[in-house]
């Protein structure tokens, strides 16, 4: 059964990052935030379904999408994109004592997260490429953001559906505390690694031309082949906004 309705969360950025700054420790959530991959990938994946499901918050990614959504459905949908989200947690709401738990990323990635913002209590682990097929690897990453809970936020940064699998296991296990959020490459614009499209560009809802003229062939498939989709699916798919409210804690 294919995707038929999808249901965003009431926030924007500002919003999204006063819920982050109150969050409750004591309790775990995991944060989604689909872009254009995204809901193909809902709309042919039950198992993505489920890890959407699962989050206690679906945030819009892309502006392009809700550029489209307002010109077809007269719906707003509020924009909380995945990267700028994490830019602004660590300008604004991230103290250097914070506890944090860094999932993906190299060693160099995570020094200069630290550096950059003074983070004293950043766990970084590492997981190898492929690691969601091999169940001992999945059991490691767990294991690893268990130890280091409660944390302020845990920044799964492995990219889609790898890093959802991940936040929907933490959950199930039962055993960790805090927030976490699936990034994919975030912290490789925070760190230089990669170069964000200009503001005017994201602003129009650009940013997927840029990321594809910086990487024709890594993304043209991606963007011009499989991207399309999304305008079928969007015309035969129920697009709703919930209320913005804490889950039942």
């Amino acid at each position: 059964m294919s995707l038929q309705r999808l249901e965003f969360d009431d926030y924007d950025l500002p919003r999204f990052l006063e819920v982050a700054r109150h969050w409750d420790r004591d309790r775990y959530g995991y944060v989604v935030t689909p872009n254009a991959d995204h809901l193909i990938r809902l709309d042919e994946d039950e198992q993505f379904r489920a890890l959407y499901r699962d989050a206690a918050f679906v945030l819009l990614d892309s502006r392009f999408l809700a550029k489209i959504i307002a010109a077809t459905r007269q719906l707003a949908l509020p924009v909380c994109a995945g990267s700028d989200l994490t830019a602004g947690l660590f300008a604004t709401v991230i103290q250097p004592d914070d506890p944090l738990v860094l999932i993906g990323c190299d060693d160099a990635q995570a020094a200069a997260l630290s550096a950059r913002y003074g983070l004293r209590r950043l766990a970084h682990h590492n997981p190898p490429m492929g690691f969601i097929h091999d169940p001992s690897a999945v059991a490691a990453v767990a294991d690893f953001v268990e130890a280091n809970s409660p944390f302020r936020f845990c920044l799964l940064a492995v990219g889609a559906p790898q890093q959802e699998k991940v936040a929907q296991l933490l959950k199930a296990r039962g055993q960790a505390r805090g927030l976490a959020l699936c990034i994919g490459a975030s912290i490789n614009f925070l760190t230089g690694a990669e170069v964000r499209a200009p503001l005017w560009m994201q602003k129009l809802g650009l940013e997927w031309l840029f990321r594809l003229l910086q990487s024709p062939r890594r993304l043209a498939k991606r963007y011009l082949v499989r991207g399309p989709r999304v305008f079928g699916l969007l015309r035969r798919t129920d697009v709703a906004l919930r209320p913005a409210a804490l889950p039942p804690g």
